[in-house]
């Protein structure tokens, strides 16, 4: 009896090491999927979705499938942190995330202690790789660049025109706001008001009057649609129009929503448009059949999770320090095309060009 107890045992252990060994990789996307800035919560939650079920179609990732953990971080720095260590405890190996800069600053301690790598597809302020974390990684550009293209073009296209920067205290919006000044007064303009508002606020009629009030020509905004919208809105309303221009975080539909007609002419840097690329032909297509238009930082987020999916392959561990240094050491196929990392976890070769929304749509300006 008791050697008949050793075999059933020994075959559970089996059976339990063959059930292990056939475990799912936990992967989480993590983001604003409630609050002012839910539409992007949502282009990161579709693009990690459809990166899931194309790599699990495939046969996964070194023979294991993919399964999405998603976070909901409101945009909220004490809430992206809440967000991170839930992805901590349901053993994700990898986070997608965030959106807010405000959001994946705070997260990325958390993710470092863990072992854990971290990729963006959408947080731009320079603090995110600048504070020098091995774990951490970003699809997207950075606000310094960004803000270097805005300045130039104000200060060539939008010459001797006067200039109010605002920005909505944020990481992201202040830090944009500041490197576009920070160019732009490089180039010899001084911008004639320098204002900040609240994220959340919805009256801007006292702004919009004192910007009126001093002949602002041209409003930049370092903050997100919902602010920006109304911020155009309300001028128009008051039989104010100057030009806005502002920054990535108006690649959304929802932009327009806000503005209707107003929103016409409204410029703003974000990177050439991933649904162009030949290597995102099939995935574009395979989106808009199910009748979605992959926007803004959907093909980014899809980016990421094919970026880690291959540094995986390449180190044959889901090792975080093991993959961060896949990542590091070539190129990656990806939707946005071949893309590498620097020392820092900056996406290499990142550029920004200008927009214009115009008719409810957005193109190259």
């Amino acid at each position: 009896m008791r050697s008949t107890r050793i075999v059933l045992l020994a075959a559970g252990v089996l059976v339990a090491g063959a059930l292990a060994a056939r475990a799912d990789f936990n992967i989480a996307v993590n983001g604003p999927m409630t609050g002012g800035e839910a539409a992007f919560g949502d282009q990161m939650k579709r693009g990690a979705e459809m990166a899931v079920a194309d790599i699990n179609a495939k046969g996964g990732v070194m023979g294991q499938k993919l399964k999405l953990f998603i976070g909901d971080d409101a945009c909220d720095p004490k809430q992206a942190v809440a967000v991170a260590n839930k992805a901590v405890s349901d053993k994700v190996v990898f986070v997608a995330g965030h959106f807010c800069s405000s959001s994946s600053i705070p997260a990325s301690d958390v993710y470092n202690e863990a072992g854990m790598v971290q990729i963006s597809p959408a947080s731009t302020n320079p603090m995110l790789t600048e504070k020098g974390l091995w774990n951490v990684f970003r699809t997207c550009g950075r606000d310094d660049q960004q803000g270097f293209v805005a300045g130039n073009f104000i200060a060539d296209k939008l010459k001797g025109k006067k200039v109010a920067i605002l920005h909505d205290k944020t990481a992201y919006g202040k830090g944009l706001a500041d490197e576009t000044k920070k160019q732009l007064n490089k180039r010899g303009v001084t911008e004639a008001m320098y204002e900040a508002y609240n994220k959340g606020d919805k009256d801007f009629k006292a702004l919009v009057s004192k910007m009126q009030g001093a002949k602002i020509e041209v409003v930049y905004v370092g903050g997100y649609h919902s602010e920006a919208g109304l911020i155009i809105r309300q001028a128009n309303d008051q039989g104010y129009k100057p030009q806005l221009v502002s920054g990535d975080a108006l690649v959304t539909d929802e932009f327009w929503k806000i503005t209707g007609p107003a929103g016409e002419g409204t410029l703003m840097t974000f990177s050439p448009d991933p649904r162009r690329n030949k290597e995102a032909a099939g995935v574009v297509a395979a989106f808009k059949k199910a009748n979605y238009d992959p926007e803004g930082y959907t093909l980014y987020t899809y980016a990421a999770v094919q970026a880690w999916a291959n540094a995986v392959t390449q180190a044959k561990s889901t090792d975080g320090k093991k993959v961060a240094a896949a990542l590091k050491a070539g190129r990656h196929n990806t939707v946005l095309g071949g893309i590498g990392f620097d020392k820092k976890g900056d996406v290499t070769g990142a550029d920004y060009v200008f927009y214009r929304w115009k008719a409810g749509k957005y193109d190259y300006n």
